[in-house]
């Protein structure tokens, strides 16, 4: 087999390898059964098991309510941008969003569709490299929506924002969910695409209170309402059943390693120890400010746009990978979820080291 590379890749990015290893292992025939992971029925008892085995180590994971639904969803995150409004945002109503970056704003233009809108803060005047701390709510939203991460700008928030009473939390987690511990209570809906922590591109998990399951429009086709998927266990149609099942191994590996409290002392580790390097790097500069920075993607330039093209391709050639910056913001990007290894954050800083010996 090719040896592995570091791949700092913003997604579809690494899984752990115990994942990988199992799943593979699983290809043929899941367990005994004969029939490949990728083979089962989604309703036969095999995949009834892979699925349960999910939820119940999902809810485990996040300490959630029994209050709250696991749902399995088709589309992405992208899709949750269009389903949140479409359920609960009328024409005579208003939703509130925080904008920090291109999925927030991407997130607001779908809203617009189906309702008022409301800004409450936006750090676009300086490209998105920072958490606005003033904000302004308006009277009465219907619910506040943020992205906890943004992942072509570096930057995440340390809290979850205020919510004006009456209104519910929403959450595009996509790029930081399960990176540290959550109080799931705080929110009515928190959604992510699983193709950064939880698993592979095209499936998102979504964690939504049951009051607003059933509070949900009914008037929208039954794939777009909250409550069919409630209703139904994530099998009204076909799931991504493989995508299921990896991330349940991955629910599983999060447990294994200490839960989330512990998943956050290792990427705050991993991530203080590159911000250190940049610190003090008279080549390299980080481009989120320092109170706004991300544990998960951390963007960096040298202010050379040939250099940075050099560092990328020489850095490619001894095997560490996807670390070209999103164009927005040029320059770099190490993207270092949960699956990814310190030694990686480490061979990324001798290689930086010595790249700035040479280049500085």
């Amino acid at each position: 087999m090719t040896e592995r590379v570091f791949n700092f890749s913003a997604g579809p990015a690494m899984l752990p390898e115990p994942v990988l290893e199992e799943a593979r292992e699983n290809l043929l025939s899941l367990g005994d059964t004969g029939i490949g992971i990728l083979e089962h029925s989604h309703r036969g008892p095999a995949f009834k098991k892979v699925y349960e085995d999910a939820v119940a180590h999902c809810r485990q994971l996040a300490d959630i309510p029994e209050d709250y639904h696991i749902l399995f969803l088709h589309g992405g995150a992208s899709m949750q941008f269009c389903m949140l409004p479409m359920n609960f945002l009328t024409p005579d109503a208003t939703a509130d969003y925080l904008i920090t970056g291109r999925w927030s704003q991407r997130a607001i233009e779908q809203a617009q569709r189906f309702g008022q809108t409301h800004v409450v803060c936006s750090s676009k005047d300086r490209n998105f490299c920072y958490i606005p701390k003033e904000r302004q709510y308006s009277e009465r939203p219907t619910y506040v929506h943020f992205t906890s991460n943004n992942t072509i700008y570096g930057t995440q928030f340390t809290t979850e924002p205020d919510v004006p009473e009456g209104a519910f939390l929403a959450c595009d987690a996509s790029s930081d969910i399960f990176s540290r511990p959550i109080d799931i209570t705080k929110y009515g809906l928190i959604y992510a695409g699983a193709q950064k922590n939880l698993g592979p591109s095209g499936i998102a998990l979504a964690i939504i209170r049951d009051d607003l399951v059933q509070r949900g429009a009914e008037n929208l086709p039954d794939m777009l309402q909250y409550r069919t998927h409630a209703k139904h266990n994530s099998a009204y149609n076909t799931p991504s059943t493989f995508g299921i099942y990896v991330m349940g191994l991955v629910f599983k590996w999060l447990l294994d390693q200490g839960g989330l409290a512990a998943m956050e002392e290792r990427n705050r580790a991993k991530a203080n120890k590159l911000y250190e390097y940049l610190d003090q790097s008279s080549l390299f500069q980080p481009t989120a400010d320092a109170d706004s920075r991300s544990m998960m993607n951390i963007t960096f330039v040298t202010g050379n746009d040939e250099l940075d093209a050099k560092f990328c391709s020489e850095a490619a050639e001894q095997g560490l990978a996807g670390l070209k910056g999103h164009r927005s913001v040029g320059g770099m990007r190490a993207s270092i979820y949960n699956a990814f290894p310190e030694r990686g954050v480490d061979a990324l800083i001798d290689f930086m080291r010595d790249f700035e010996a040479k280049n500085g």
